[in-house]
């Protein structure tokens, strides 16, 4: 019987050191990939080519292997590059002297609270007024201290983005992202040395965590992962990813908050070109484009696979082209693999299966089609954990091997 296991989901890594620096829904445990680096000891180069949060990279750099990482989501890779980095102790001391004085600054009565905040809609649903202002505060003090990248803003500009969402009334545990209503304060100081005080202790967290040696090599490279290119003639001994699921959930969804107060998006367009790139977006105007969208290339070689479409198209033609476009999508993804794979190296893609409507989405089984289709050799799937959304929705390690 498959059960739910919040330790294989992104829960467990939240006090699993850097692991927990940020948390980002659809990624999952570190225990997942340990698992497999256990059961693997030959393995010496990994790929993850969607590489998110960097779950992947960090637990095989932890480990003393090298690992190379791929998004489309550049604030994703600045997160991984930083998140697998080494920090001196002189880096993470000067990263607690100046974390204090930006909060020294902002506890004083008559700070400045009208700075440059990020063109995000709505912004007040966000955060509240004295979180807003603070957070702005403390932006204004890293980047006035470090007008240019360095590997002590970086680790500042972390703790930032935790405490940011943190602060924030979002809620991203469903698809569906909601906020929570906020109370009025009526002692405006108190709040602020309160939330100063969590600022200091969650800054405090990340430093320590900074602080500890990573032995191997990780890589991080900006990357439309539909197609993956070998690298200077490199084959690797394996790839353990996680793809988006076929489940409508948008990576951007949850990304927006960090990645407009660092810069990486200016207007909500941008957040929509980005998703159309990504396999299974379906973010702002990438949605306009599914409705337009028309098959091409290679046929999907599952039994009953038009079937299902046909199905869900009886419902929406819309969410249709989204289902099958996923697929097209993976099947190019897949073959790109083959070919930076060396012979007898294995992949494992940690996956989940949907619905929509009463059309079920067998996704573990249409990649295991496609690996066939392939010429991929011991393809095998395991049942991870029930998910916590409808009862048939399961996450699933489907691997295989290349002969």
């Amino acid at each position: 019987m498959v059960t739910t296991k919040a330790e294989l989901t992104f829960k467990h890594n939240l006090n699993y050191g850097r692991h927990g620096w940020l948390r980002l829904t659809p990624a999952y445990s570190v225990k997942v990939v340990h698992k497999i680096l256990e059961e693997n000891r030959w393995i010496r180069h990994v790929l993850d080519p969607f590489s998110g949060s960097g779950t992947t990279g960090l637990a095989c750099a932890e480990q003393n292997l090298n690992c190379d990482l791929l998004d489309i989501n550049p604030f994703l890779i600045w997160f991984a590059e930083v998140k697998t980095a080494n920090y001196s102790e002189a880096q993470c001391r000067e990263a607690r002297i100046i974390t204090r004085e930006i909060a020294q600054k902002l506890s004083e009565p008559n700070y400045n609270n009208e700075l440059w905040m990020p063109a995000i809609k709505n912004i007040e649903r966000w955060w509240p007024a004295t979180e807003r202002a603070l957070l702005a505060g403390i932006y204004d003090g890293i980047h006035r201290r470090f007008p240019e990248r360095t590997p002590v803003s970086d680790i500042l500009l972390v703790a930032f983005c935790r405490t940011l969402i943190e602060w924030s009334n979002a809620a991203f545990n469903h698809q569906s992202m909601s906020f929570k209503e906020s109370g009025p304060s009526l002692f405006d100081y108190e709040n602020r040395s309160v939330l100063l005080e969590n600022y200091l202790n969650l800054t405090d967290r990340i430093i320590e965590s900074a602080a500890s040696y990573i032995p191997g090599r990780v890589q991080s490279r900006l990357a439309d992962s539909r197609v993956v290119h070998r690298t200077q003639g490199r084959l690797y001994d394996c790839v353990i990813t996680s793809p988006p699921y076929p489940n409508r959930m948008s990576y951007i969804r949850e990304l927006r908050p960090y990645m407009y107060w660092l810069g990486y998006l200016k207007e909500a367009k941008e957040a929509g070109e980005l998703d159309w790139q990504a396999i299974g977006g379906t973010w702002g105007i990438a949605t306009s484009r599914l409705a337009k969208w028309q098959p091409e290339g290679e046929a999907i070689r599952h039994a009953g696979f038009y079937l299902m479409i046909d199905k869900i198209a009886e419902n929406s033609p819309l969410l249709a082209n989204y289902v099958h476009k996923y697929f097209v999508d993976v099947v190019t993804h897949l073959h790109s693999v083959k070919q930076i794979l060396r012979p007898g190296g294995k992949i494992f893609y940690v996956i989940g299966n949907s619905k929509f409507y009463d059309t079920l989405v067998p996704v573990e089984k249409i990649y295991a089609d496609i690996l066939r289709q392939l010429e991929f050799d011991k393809i095998e799937i395991e049942a991870l954990r029930k998910r916590n959304s409808k009862k048939e929705l399961v996450e699933f390690l489907v691997s295989a091997e290349k002969l």
